[in-house]
């Protein structure tokens, strides 16, 4: 069985006119979806730019052909009220001094990942883009060969899973068996997945019984938070402590899942807003020069591992599952910029380790990391890697080609 579905809308950003800096339009952006066939491509969608208004609610505007999807399209009432702290605060200081891997050690070139339509990577990955995981935030039933690991995606609203079926889970699960499956995509942005925090420990919960009885080899992927900052921190602990009061026991996760973007938490403004059931109006006020701070990026998931640690899930791997640059050459992210900023971050994940890390993997704190994106005709250009209409490398991609290729020679 096969559904499509139109695109869903992705963040808002910030837009400035030519005559003054202090104006500022909302970019409402389509997340890039795609087909459920085995040769799934981005979709397309129209940009929309409207003036900033403060009472605003952006809504999903997903489509579905199937009646047993069912989109999210309205913020839930539900709230709780959190005083998320000004700025981060380091808890723990990032070493790489003499931490010995063990048997759950990934050899450095294996810990690379790459989003977007399939198409588009097979090509790029044909040409000589080499990543080893694949995400395209669908379930497949035909996932891409090759020597690639395709993660399945279950997509969410707060009614239930939406974008697949039971069915299709199902048929993606005799036929990948041992695969990883994410729970929900951004579940803490109001555009995108959208459920209160109470609502996805019951959506998770039904997710990972319905695969585990299929298949015990399964690894369940937490969604991921579409950043590592307190308020978001705040929404997870709200999802672990419902998992606890209504199941009885903790949240059972095999595999740990953060996004590593850099962006505003103010309800009504530009960046992710506020996460749906959460009571307050900011949280990180983040502004355009920092999107592309390796310190805040380091610091962000240095943090994140310290409260997986306290939270009890410090012997857990950990997956970036997006990061990337998102805002436009224009504001001053051009492909120098945005090279720059991915191969520090690939020195960063590569080399940052602590107590708090995964053990089993020489005590590093991120174990895989999904760039955004492969190709993209029309939201976040900056950022791809592969041109695919005229199937050729960026210059960006040919700078992960360069580091990828230096670190294989390296042994890594």
């Amino acid at each position: 069985m096969k559904s499509k579905s139109k695109s869903d809308n992705r963040w808002q950003l910030p837009a400035f006119t030519l005559f003054t800096a202090a104006f500022l339009s909302i970019l409402i952006i389509s997340y890039p979806g795609q087909t459920t066939s085995g040769l799934a491509t981005a979709s397309k969608a129209t940009m929309v730019a409207e003036p900033l208004l403060p009472t605003r609610t952006p809504m999903a505007l997903d489509t579905v052909e199937s009646s047993t999807v069912v989109p999210a399209t309205a913020t839930p009432a539900s709230t709780k009220t959190v005083e998320p702290t000004p700025s981060p605060t380091p808890t723990v200081i990032a070493t790489t001094s003499s931490l010995l891997p063990g048997d759950g050690f990934i050899p450095d070139i294996e810990r690379f990942g790459m989003t977007g339509g399939i198409p588009e990577a097979m090509l790029a990955y044909d040409d000589g883009l080499q990543f080893s995981h694949l995400l395209n935030w669908h379930v497949m039933v035909d996932a891409p060969t090759r020597d690639i690991v395709f993660w399945q995606m279950v997509r969410l609203s707060e009614e239930g899973i939406r974008q697949t079926t039971w069915e299709m889970i199902e048929q993606a699960i005799e036929a990948y068996p041992g695969s990883n499956w994410l729970v929900g995509n951004e579940p803490d942005v109001k555009w995108q997945d959208n459920v209160t925090p109470e609502r996805y420990a019951e959506l998770y919960h039904d997710v990972y019984t319905f695969i585990k009885e299929r298949d015990p080899d399964a690894k369940l992927v937490i969604g991921g938070v579409s950043q590592s900052t307190p308020l978001r921190r705040a929404y997870l602990d709200i999802v672990l402590d419902s998992y606890q009061a209504k199941y009885g026991e903790p949240m059972p996760v095999d595999i740990w899942n953060v996004h590593a973007f850099t962006l505003r938490e103010e309800a009504d403004s530009w960046g992710v807003d506020i996460p749906p059931g959460m009571d307050v109006q900011t949280g990180m006020l983040y502004e355009i020069e920092d999107h592309n701070d390796v310190t805040i990026l380091r610091q962000n998931l240095i943090d994140f591992r310290a409260w997986m640690y306290e939270r009890g899930f410090g012997d857990k791997p950990l997956v970036v599952s997006e990061y990337g640059i998102l805002m436009p050459e224009d504001y001053g992210f051009d492909t120098a910029v945005i090279g720059k900023f991915m191969t520090e971050s690939f020195d960063m994940f590569l080399s940052l380790a602590n107590e708090t890390g995964y053990a089993a993997d020489g005590y590093r704190l991120v174990q895989w990391w999904f760039w955004y994106i492969v190709h993209e005709d029309d939201y976040y250009p900056t950022g791809i890697l592969f041109d695919y209409p005229n199937h050729r490398m960026t210059p960006l991609g040919d700078i992960w080609i360069d580091y990828v290729n230096r670190l294989s020679a390296d042994g890594g």
